[in-house]
């Protein structure tokens, strides 16, 4: 062991107290000037965990003696030990003891190396340098960062006092136009009564002239089918004339007796036009006349469309007669029969050529026109004024939502609501509405992804503004629901600087504003004085 491992080697160490004169402490090399007190030379060595005590000599002999390695601060001998850099100019950092002379120049005052050989530079003071000018300009955007929140602040608390002033105005408001709808809704209720019996009363007459336009053609029906059935002209129908129309067979086993036939004439063997009416009820709707004038009407086709075919090779010429193919078959269609599918054309068919036998509704008489008009505008004007007391309740939750919200301790981010950030990379466009939701959209075509709705402030507890939560997002395959932390860090512009994906489905965005700048401290001395930071 060389005599400079056996004897405790001292350090003199220049600190800088804010004076140009250096003030030389020693102590073991490796030792933090907050633990010098426990190294005092000529006095035994009791280890810093307490387990044993040593000669002062065994401090940095090259062997280590304490658990804690704390008998060889500045030697590699404990594996567990840590050296001190006091990296003079600049900031003090500890290293492993492993990394002591190890030819690399860890500390940059290159106290590490004293034994290895290798050629270090000292070039603490240079570090410090470009640390404080770097701190310099951190301090200056922290400055100018922190005058502009001022001015957010003194904005956000004019702005409140307006806030308030207008909600004031617009609940104010509100009350009258709560009278005007009430007002407005009395009249159109006035309107419509006489409106609706003016136009019932023009229904009902409507109705009853379309009662007997029916009437007249259903006697006129049933005069043409007694003259159809009366073969002979006899002024009579007869059984035996009414035995062809097998369709009017009444309990349809297929068989239209005598018997039968007698029982539609109400049980005589003959009925003159008089008495046919009786019978007519009893077989109209099943009654099909034989000149087919009394048959519904087929459904309109067009003049160049031709009629079926009962030949399928008239329609198919030689080979090319469709085959069905059961494959194309709609599953969910097999349970359905055809007039499923031709219900509705034929309904609306029905409903159209019933329209055009019984005519359109006339119009209005001036006097019903006018009740209507008047109705009209009365509901127009109540329809008006409900929609604008709708927009002033909105108007009142929005104003009241935003002046019980919670943005910062002076309301420095309110600056931020209803406004949007946007951030492009190489792939996205992500976008930040702080205090409503983040967003993802594919900048070449695709729909936008929600990243997350404002959750709450998630900061540390003493300095609980400095981080945004946004979460319930749109949910990940298989995954859970996308979120967002947002970092907010002091800047002179409000913009999004970063995002990344550090864990499936929760995003990290950084967001700079001059909102959470704080007061700039002195940095020219940020070196003097202090041996650690």
């Amino acid at each position: 062991m060389t005599m400079m491992m056996a004897v405790p080697c001292l350090l003199l160490v220049l600190l800088w107290c804010g004076t140009a004169s250096p003030v030389e402490v020693q102590r073991p090399r490796g030792v933090p000037l907050s633990k010098r007190q426990f190294y005092e030379e000529g006095k035994p060595f009791t280890c810093l965990d307490g387990s044993l005590t040593v000669p002062f000599d065994r401090v940095n002999d090259d062997y280590c003696d304490c658990k804690d390695g704390s008998d060889e601060p500045g030697t590699a001998a404990c594996p567990n030990g840590s050296f001190h850099c006091t990296n003079a100019g600049f900031r003090p950092a500890f290293i492993p003891s492993s990394r002591i002379n190890d030819g690399i120049c860890d500390c940059c005052d290159a106290t590490d190396e004293y034994n290895s050989g290798a050629t270090c530079q000292n070039t603490c003071k240079e570090l410090g340098r470009k640390e404080i000018e770097s701190l310099q300009k951190m301090a200056e955007i922290a400055k100018e960062g922190f005058l502009l929140k001022q001015q957010l602040i003194h904005e956000a608390k004019s702005g409140l006092e307006e806030k308030k002033t207008k909600l004031a105005e617009v609940q104010t408001n509100r009350k009258d136009l709560e009278e005007k709808v009430d007002a407005l809704r009395t009249v159109k209720e006035k309107a419509e009564q006489p409106e609706n019996e003016a136009k019932e009363r023009h229904l009902k007459a409507w109705e009853a002239q379309k009662a007997v336009v029916r009437m007249e053609k259903e006697k006129a029906r049933m005069s043409g089918v007694f003259l159809e059935l009366d073969k002979d002209g006899d002024g009579f129908v007869t059984v035996n004339e009414l035995l062809p129309h097998s369709e009017l067979d009444p309990d349809a086993d297929g068989t239209f007796t005598e018997t039968d036939a007698q029982g539609l004439l109400g049980g005589v063997d003959k009925v003159d036009a008089a008495s046919f009416e009786s019978v007519w009820n009893n077989i109209k709707e099943k009654f099909h006349s034989e000149s087919h004038t009394d048959t519904p009407a087929p459904e309109e086709t067009s003049q160049e469309e031709t009629p079926a075919s009962d030949n399928d090779s008239e329609l198919y010429p030689d080979d090319d007669i469709p085959e069905d193919d059961d494959d194309e078959e709609d599953p969910e269609d097999e349970d359905l029969d055809e007039g499923d599918y031709k219900g509705s054309d034929t309904l609306q068919t029905h409903d159209k050529k019933k329209e055009e036998e019984e005519g359109t509704m006339p119009p209005y008489d001036q006097e019903t026109q006018s009740l209507i008009d008047a109705a009209q505008k009365a509901r127009d004007e109540f329809n008006e004024a409900e929609k604008a007391l709708r927009d002033v309740d909105d108007q009142i939750r929005n104003l009241e939502k935003e002046i019980s919200f919670d943005f910062g301790a002076s309301a420095e981010f309110a600056y931020l609501y209803s406004q949007c950030y946007e951030l492009h990379t190489g792939e996205y466009i992500y976008k930040l509405c702080p205090f409503n939701r983040v967003s993802q959209k594919p900048k070449y075509g695709g729909s936008e992804t929600n990243l997350g709705t404002w959750g709450k402030w998630a900061g540390p507890e003493d300095d609980v503004y400095s981080v945004m939560k946004y979460e319930h997002g749109t949910g990940c395959w298989q995954g859970p629901n996308r979120s967002t932390t947002v970092k907010l860090t002091c800047g002179k512009e409000t913009v999004v600087t970063s995002t990344s994906e550090p864990s499936r489905c929760e995003y990290l965005m950084e967001f700079t504003t001059p909102a959470v700048c704080q007061e700039p401290q002195n940095v020219g001395t940020t070196f003097q004085g202090h041996e650690e930071l």
